[in-house]
C-alpha cells in the first residue's frame, strides 16, 4: 500500500490513491496514510453481516471519489455482489506466479513442490479466487535453502516494484 501510495506522489503519476480501507482499525498503514495527508476508512467487519460491512466500503469509495480499487494485503473475499459492482476495476497483487498457487501458503507450497522460481502477480479480481486476469508478474528465484520467509521477503520487495508500475498501467487503458 506504501509503495502505491508513495508512486502516486510521482509528478506525472498516472493514478492518484484517494483513500486508504482498512478492516484494522488500528492497522500501521492508516497511521502512515493520515500522516501524509491520506483520507482513510477503517471498520472492522466483526459482528456485522458482510453485506452490511461491504456496503459501508462502497459507501467510502464512492463518496471518496474512487474510481479503481487496489487491495494490497487484504486478506477477505470479497462477495460476487461487491466483485460485480466494480467490475473490472479492482485489482490485487498475489504472492505467486499465477496460476500457480492460488490462495495461501503460496511460499510453502512453491518450495514443497521444489520450483527453482517463486514471484508474485497483478490479477484483475473476479468471482473466483485469484483467477482473474493477469496484468504483470515478477519473479524470484528459490534459492537453496530457503524458507517460507525468507523467500516471501523478496517477493515482498518484489511486489513493491511491480504493483506501482502494473497499477498505473491498469488506469491508463
Amino acid at each position: 500500500m506504501m509503495a502505491l501510495a508513495e508512486a502516486a506522489k510521482a509528478p506525472n503519476a498516472a493514478y492518484q490513491v484517494a483513500l486508504i480501507a482498512s478492516d484494522k482499525p488500528d492497522a500501521a498503514g492508516l497511521a502512515w496514510a493520515r500522516t501524509n495527508g491520506i483520507a482513510t476508512f477503517a471498520q472492522s467487519p466483526k459482528g456485522m453481516p458482510k453485506a452490511d460491512y461491504e456496503a459501508m466500503i462502497d459507501a467510502a469509495l464512492r463518496e471518496a471519489g474512487v474510481e479503481s480499487i487496489a487491495l494490497a494485503g487484504y486478506m477477505r473475499l470479497l462477495s460476487d455482489d461487491f466483485v460485480a459492482r466494480w467490475r473490472d476495476r479492482i485489482v490485487n497483487i498475489h504472492p505467486s506466479l499465477l496460476p500457480k498457487y492460488k490462495g495461501l501458503d503460496t511460499h510453502a507450497r512453491a518450495i514443497d513442490a521444489g520450483d527453482t522460481v517463486a514471484g508474485c502477480s497483478v490479477h484483475i479480481v473476479t468471482e473466483e479466487l485469484d483467477a482473474g486476469e493477469v496484468l504483470g508478474q515478477a519473479e524470484v528465484p528459490i534459492l537453496p535453502g530457503d524458507t517460507p520467509d525468507r523467500l516471501a521477503e523478496r517477493v515482498l520487495a518484489a511486489e513493491h516494484r511491480l504493483y506501482p508500475q502494473v497499477l498505473a498501467d491498469f488506469v491508463a487503458r
